[in-house]
């Protein structure tokens, strides 16, 4: 599925991650877990195609094919799909208008048909239905006006409705409380399957109690530092990140 080897980077000039190497396989759910400034959320970024992290060493493959030179909407098409900590709103942008148009540019870029707009509605009312998304919500521009938690289920819808074959749940947590939470994981965990995988970025336990992963990985000062089962997340949980934080990256 993907492949990240030896990889460096630099932001403004600083390094943030230090030859960090991780593989998650078909089908399987990674979590990332470690203290403020390991360079989590830096990771997430540039393997979604961030234009201005530099990388300065190090590969990303995805499905055998290195991404590094190809563009974050090349990458989409892929099935590369990041779930934001913090989505942006898009005044003046419809929400049907906006999914409408980002699912029929990936089906294009894959050679396939434009969704028709019959099959498209019944497709979106489907999934909004799961997620509980009104339809006064999808008549709103993008994000403007919703609370975190309509946020993060309209990043997830997205998710629904594009498919994706790699996910990065980028701290999804932030923000939402349980019934939020619940709704978003059931969205996540619907998609599970042979042919996708998730990587959980988060700083707590508590999402994996609702998403739970096949394996968990401990990030510091830029690198991987520890891989474990499960039981690993619930050992960080009791004792916290501190002989993991001294000299953490950004």
């Amino acid at each position: 599925m993907i492949e990240i080897e030896n990889l460096h980077v630099a932001v403004a000039g600083k390094k943030i991650l230090d030859g960090l190497t991780l593989k998650v396989e078909d089908g399987q759910v990674a979590a990332i877990m470690g203290p403020n400034g390991s360079g989590k959320s830096t990771l997430s970024y540039v393997v979604a195609g961030r234009a201005d992290y530099e990388v300065l060493d190090g590969s990303i493959r995805l499905d055998g094919v290195d991404i590094l030179e190809k563009s974050p909407a090349e990458r989409a098409a892929m099935g590369l799909f990041l779930v934001f900590q913090y989505p942006l709103e898009i005044p003046g942008v419809a929400t049907m208008t906006f999914l409408k148009a980002a699912l029929n540019a990936q089906r294009k870029a894959r050679g396939e048909a434009e969704l028709p707009t019959i099959e498209f509605m019944k497709q979106v009312r489907a999934a909004a239905a799961k997620l509980n998304i009104s339809q006064d919500m999808l008549k709103r521009p993008v994000n403007v006006g919703f609370s975190g938690g309509e946020k993060k289920r309209m990043e997830i819808l997205q998710m629904a409705l594009l498919e994706p074959r790699f996910s990065i749940l980028d701290e999804m947590d932030s923000g939402l409380d349980i019934d939020a939470l619940k709704t978003c994981a059931e969205g996540v965990n619907a998609l599970r399957g042979d042919g996708r995988s998730f990587l959980v970025i988060t700083h707590y336990q508590r999402l994996l109690n609702f998403i739970p992963p096949d394996v968990v990985h401990v990030m510091s000062r830029g690198k991987i530092v520890k891989s474990g089962g499960p039981e690993l997340a619930l050992a960080l949980e009791a004792s916290g990140y501190a002989e993991y934080a001294e000299g953490a990256a950004a």
